[in-house]
């Protein structure tokens, strides 16, 4: 074992979305957009993988592959059936969860917003409506007020830069729209939605600390010239530089939630912005190149902001299990390092704790530290007791 030591105090544990793992998210944007063959979508999330029944017994299995957190989701379409109508079930079956939660002992971060938006939200103009922020803040309300007691950590928006670039730029999610003037605007919303969230959240929830989680990849010029950097600082400061830069003023949040996968390349001569990873990177499922060292850069960023970090998701999609492992304890290792540079990290969630549903791409990626089968039958794999070794020792294997 290397010398490399995390407190005691550190939260491990690996995250989930409600719409990826709970099933028949009927009232969902999401649904709809599954359900159009004129979408990006590959499939619909049917069933996923039935956590909405089953959310005890995965809770249980996690803390004892050494988990003392868990982030997970609750569903704005279950809750908010409808304008102005909240659903007196929902909010019953999430108290039951978040109750099933801290049962196990582990800490929750509940995410308010991940990627899912109400039907009925979706068509008054979704993040666009003028009246949007209002109508996020007011459901962040009733949500703290009603589960706050059992929402520690509550995490606002997830990844509102790809909330932004996937639905109004590239059109990969909903709602389905490429327009580079409305993905600049729907990315300045959704960070004023984060701050109108805090305001709710703290009103209605004093003791529950709020932040948002923000997805940093490692920004890189795919050319050496000057249009192509001028286009990397034009792309950093979409992607990234907003995003933290606009932490500032009393509903910044409590803590940063860091969302960490690859390194990306940048290419105005693209159509979709982007190139392909240059020739010698290892691909995943889904194409991103892995950089392990990026992990440690955009915490060095993060810590800018003068908020205690966690990172709130990290992973990849893979069927060689080894190469997961490998991944695990690289990441791992660059958060290590980071911390010994002085950075203020207090916790590591996986993504994900299952295989589950991933977006437009279906359920071909898998990205699960656990398997699930067709019949439902969770099965740990290797990489989720690799990381139990590292969640229960606070140690990490010499690479």
């Amino acid at each position: 074992m290397s010398q490399t030591d995390f407190p005691a105090a550190f939260l491990w544990g690996a995250a989930t979305s409600a719409h990826q793992v709970e099933g028949g998210n009927v009232n969902s944007d999401w649904w709809d957009f599954e359900h159009d063959p004129r979408t990006a979508a590959r499939e619909s999330s049917g069933d996923a993988i039935d956590h909405y029944h089953r959310y005890a017994e995965d809770f249980a299995l996690l803390a004892s592959l050494g988990h003392n957190a868990h982030r997970l989701s609750v569903e704005w379409a279950r809750i908010q059936p409808a304008p102005g109508e909240f659903s007196r079930a929902a909010i019953d079956h999430y108290r039951r969860v978040l109750t099933a939660l801290a049962d196990t002992g582990m800490t929750a971060f509940v995410t308010l917003h991940h990627f899912t938006l109400p039907r009925w939200f979706a068509a008054a103009g979704g993040w666009l409506a003028p009246d949007a922020v209002d109508v996020f803040a007011d459901y962040c309300h009733r949500v703290a007020a009603e589960l706050g007691d059992l929402m520690p950590y509550v995490c606002t928006v997830n990844e509102p830069q790809m909330v932004a670039l996937h639905g109004y730029l590239e059109g990969y999610h909903p709602p389905g729209i490429t327009n580079p003037t409305l993905w600049k605007r729907a990315g300045r919303v959704l960070l004023n939605a984060h701050h109108a969230a805090v305001r709710a959240v703290h009103h209605a929830a004093p003791r529950s600390r709020a932040g948002l989680a923000v997805n940093l990849p490692l920004l890189a010029p795919i050319r050496d010239d000057d249009a192509c950097h001028a286009f990397h600082r034009l792309m950093r400061h979409e992607i990234v530089d907003l995003y933290l830069d606009g932490l500032t003023g009393p509903d910044r949040g409590d803590w940063l939630g860091v969302q960490y996968y690859r390194k990306q390349w940048v290419d105005p001569a693209s159509p979709t912005f982007f190139a392909e990873p240059p020739p010698g990177h290892r691909l995943t499922q889904m194409g991103w190149a892995t950089y392990p060292d990026g992990l440690r850069k955009v915490l060095h960023r993060a810590a800018e902001t003068g908020l205690p970090l966690y990172v709130t998701e990290n992973g990849i999609a893979t069927a060689d299990d080894t190469e997961r492992v490998d991944y695990l304890h690289t990441h791992v290792a660059a958060l290590a390092q980071a911390r010994a540079e002085g950075v203020d990290v207090r916790g590591y969630l996986h993504w994900s704790a299952f295989d589950n549903f991933e977006w437009s791409e279906g359920y071909r990626p898998t990205f699960g530290l656990i398997a699930v089968g067709e019949d439902f039958t969770r099965v740990p794999k290797p990489s989720a007791h690799a990381f139990a070794a590292i969640a229960k020792t606070g140690r990490i294997p010499l690479l």
